[in-house]
């Protein structure tokens, strides 16, 4: 579903990533995972549209995208949970949801199933309709990032670190939403600096260093690696 050949990129003078290449498949969760400065956000920024690479490319269901505007990449099927949430906080739950919605043709005309969706996944945004965003904890209003770009009925969904700020018992239950949501046939790219839980959703991962992907495997295998437990894991 989506491919990245040997991406370069980078802000200015300063190159972050060198000949990055991962793919995920189709009702796959995948996870990148790496320290902060290591490229993560930045291969992000390259898929979505607001980084136009150096050189290399990124495809979509086969669709060259590479360096496409992201208004077209949502409309494609791509939906971003960006790390600083990017809500309105003046703005009701129910409004931030239609937010979500409102610009893709095919999902506004299937909002009503789309709030079904949601409130399926977190019951208590129902609750929450009419309270403004501002008002929510960190927890509630990082489910709202994830609904709100759920209401475009994405194909894939990318997750850039979903767990930062969040208590423990708040991530276990983000996390396991996640998991319900890749049931539903959705591929997920998590970018995470929380290794141990993000291993627990997703099928394989990646781990980027310095720009570079350095490791790839099956969770599984990734969790038993040894540079993992010395250097993410504190075993």
């Amino acid at each position: 579903m989506l491919r990245i050949d040997g991406l370069n990129a980078a802000y200015g003078r300063i190159k972050v990533l060198w000949d990055l290449s991962l793919n995920v498949s189709s009702a796959e969760a995948v996870g990148l995972f790496g320290p902060n400065g290591a490229g993560k956000t930045t291969l992000v920024n390259c898929v979505v549209g607001f980084l136009k690479p150096i050189s290399g490319k990124v495809f979509f269901q086969d669709k060259d995208i590479t360096g496409m505007e992201p208004h077209e990449v949502v409309k494609l099927g791509i939906a971003l949970v960006p790390q600083e949430r990017e809500l309105f906080p003046n703005m009701t739950v129910e409004e931030n949801l239609r937010a979500g919605a409102n610009y893709v043709p095919h999902a506004r005309e299937r909002m009503l199933e789309a709030f079904d969706l949601v409130f399926t996944l977190f019951p208590i945004l129902k609750e929450r309709l009419k309270q403004k965003v501002g008002t929510m904890s960190g927890g509630e209003q990082r489910m709202v990032a994830v609904a709100r770009a759920l209401m475009s009925f994405p194909k894939l969904l990318v997750l850039d670190e979903p767990s930062v700020g969040l208590q423990p018992s708040i991530v276990s239950e983000l996390f396991s939403k996640l998991r319900e949501i890749k049931n539903q046939g959705v591929s997920i790219l998590l970018i995470e600096q929380n290794v141990k839980q993000g291993l627990k959703v997703v099928e394989r991962g990646y781990v980027i260093e310095n720009g570079r992907i350095v490791l790839e495997d099956s969770s599984t295998n990734l969790m038993n690696n040894d540079h993992i437990k010395k250097a993410y894991l504190g075993l």
